[in-house]
């Protein structure tokens, strides 16, 4: 999948449990977004190692992320690898 992956977010170790408890990315926890990333735009959520960590969508266009708060999300949660361990009691 990797080179189909065309937008990018990489976060910082601090709030990458965060992600991975399924909340949004805010931006005090952004450590890099790919360039010329539109708003609403599917992303890869990657730490900052480069390990995958799940998917989302950018709330902001990278513009705007470089001039937003800093509680502002600017990736909304759709899956994380920590899915699986949180669900597992309801899983058949």
């Amino acid at each position: 999948l990797r080179p189909l992956l065309q937008y990018k977010v990489w976060v910082k170790p601090g709030s990458e449990q965060s992600f991975l408890y399924g909340n949004h990315v805010l931006k005090s926890g952004l450590g890099r977004i790919t360039e010329n990333t539109a708003q609403y735009q599917g992303v890869v959520v990657y730490s900052m190692a480069d390990v995958p960590l799940g998917f989302g969508v950018a709330a902001k266009s990278t513009q705007e992320c470089r001039k937003v708060d800093p509680m502002a999300i600017v990736v909304f949660h759709q899956a994380d690898v920590g899915e699986y361990v949180r669900n597992e009691d309801t899983l058949t």
